[in-house]
């Protein structure tokens, strides 16, 4: 379980003063020679700390091994929407479970338990984002775009990404604890990994929740369509499968809103998400048909033109 690293984390980031630098020196108390990495990033409403965290596998590619690599992002606009609100904010819940997830895995990695591939995980530290207006609730807006974090998180080193993100402000999900995506590939939404909901079922010990996602999902921020939020995003940029982690609530719960995060579902979500690292690295998770996606991309030809803008 993970709920130590939970309540340790929230206690930092549930600040004024959170920031990346402190997110590090909190990791590395756990495991002083971790591979982290803390930066600004400036974007045309503020700036934002990028965190970076590496964890090399016994048999991962940082090692000259082949054991893939997994990619654990959490997304959010911020952490706060100080001083419109005081405290910690629902959109923040994407970041907690994923650095939760670092945390976790720095403390196994310490004491002698090592996973087979390489795991990056990132996210960003933000006190004090805007908001901006949406239906049904506000949203969290970001001082940075979405398509710099992509330019930050998405790199070619990584096979499969899950994508964890609070998606709470809206009639779509009305399930407690958190729901998974489709998985998306390269314009493609295809069938929903089997592997996932197996894993989900043992985390949760109940049915698996699925969101359902339109193809304006899949597109890039910025181009005036529908988006459920920011929880695919990671899918424009990258020709990797990526499936969305979304924490979720029954009722339409705004971004901004404070004290509407659940200490379970973030507990539970990030534990999905480390059973999910574990099982990737041994080969033993698929997100997608290899074989299905050719045969697919045979009939009906390239679909990545929805990772871009389209006709403008």
């Amino acid at each position: 379980m993970l709920i130590k690293q939970v309540i340790e984390l929230i206690d930092i980031l549930d600040s004024p003063s959170a920031s990346g630098t402190a997110v590090e020196q909190y990791l590395r108390a756990i495991d002083p020679q971790a591979n982290i990495e803390v930066y600004a990033l400036q974007g045309p409403k503020g700036k934002t700390d990028m965190v970076k965290v590496r964890i090399p596998g016994t048999r991962g590619k940082s090692s000259g091994g082949s054991a893939p690599t997994i990619g654990l992002l959490g997304r959010l606009g911020g952490l706060g929407a100080r001083p419109e609100r005081i405290g910690f904010v629902s959109d923040g819940d994407g970041a907690l479970c994923a650095l939760s997830v670092a945390a976790k895995l720095l403390d196994m990695k310490v004491k002698g338990d090592h996973l087979e591939g390489d795991v990056f995980i990132s996210t960003h530290v933000c006190p004090n984002a805007p908001t901006r207006p949406h239906t049904p609730v506000p949203f969290m807006d970001s001082p940075v775009e979405m398509a710099q974090v992509n330019r930050e998180e998405v790199t070619d080193e990584l096979d499969a990404i899950l994508s964890v993100d609070t998606t709470k402000g809206n009639k779509i999900i009305n399930t407690r604890d958190f729901s998974i995506s489709p998985t998306v590939m390269q314009g493609y939404i295809l069938k929903v990994s089997s592997d996932l909901v197996d894993l989900m079922e043992i985390t949760l010990g109940k049915p698996a929740h699925v969101f359902p996602l339109s193809q304006q999902d899949i597109t890039p921020y910025g181009n005036d369509l529908y988006h459920l939020n920011s929880i695919l995003q990671p899918a424009t940029a990258t020709k990797a499968p990526v499936v969305g982690v979304a924490i979720a609530t029954q009722t339409p719960v705004p971004g901004c809103a404070t004290g509407a995060s659940h200490f379970a579902d973030i507990e539970e979500a990030a534990r999905f998400m480390l059973e999910a690292a574990k099982a990737f690295g041994r080969g033993e998770l698929s997100f997608y048909d290899k074989e299905e996606f050719a045969r697919i991309q045979a009939l009906y030809g390239d679909m990545s033109h929805f990772q871009g803008f389209g006709k403008q």
